[in-house]
């Protein structure tokens, strides 16, 4: 499988993962087995304190695998390394038609911008060639790149759309 990347960018509350919950579903639904990254600044709790794996993880295992016969999940505890890269994540994921990013706003991947003035945030398409398109909810302005795709947040299809005609498949 050819593994296409998108990162979908955009400050906090721009609607990321409103719009991830879109688009899932439906290139599902045309076939598609879809990875996602998600890139979180926080301390991200994996599990109640008290369950068995989290206990185990705080005895020092570095990675503790929950396995069910519904999924399974890999908890790695960095304590005090580094934070792996964004290509060290995509090569522990298994093949996938297309992989999707939330954050990583400045790692060198195509990216869609979602992007709402109304949150007072700069824009970030602006000199930033790894922008391929802005998906937001005002008309696209006068000084755009004809490089950058203008595509309308309130039609998620619109998305949609662009994103199926830019993946390799």
């Amino acid at each position: 499988m050819t593994q296409n990347i998108i990162g979908i960018v955009g400050w906090s509350g721009s609607g990321k993962t409103t719009l991830l919950e879109y688009l899932l579903p439906q290139l599902a639904a045309k076939g598609l087995n879809v990875n996602v990254i998600k890139h979180s600044h926080h301390n991200v709790a994996m599990e109640a304190p008290h369950k068995d794996s989290a206990r185990l993880r705080r005895a020092g295992a570095v990675e503790v695998l929950v396995a069910s016969p519904f999924r399974f999940a890999i908890v790695h505890e960095l304590r005090g390394v580094r934070e792996p890269s964004l290509q060290e994540h995509m090569a522990r994921l298994g093949p996938a038609d297309l992989t999707l990013v939330e954050g990583y706003k400045w790692e060198p991947i195509p990216k869609i911008e979602v992007f709402r003035p109304g949150l007072g945030q700069a824009a970030l398409h602006a000199g930033n060639s790894d922008i391929l398109a802005v998906a937001s909810d005002v008309p696209p302005p006068s000084a755009l790149s004809a490089t950058v795709a203008w595509l309308d947040l309130n039609r998620p299809e619109t998305v949609l759309a662009w994103l199926l005609s830019h993946i390799d498949r």
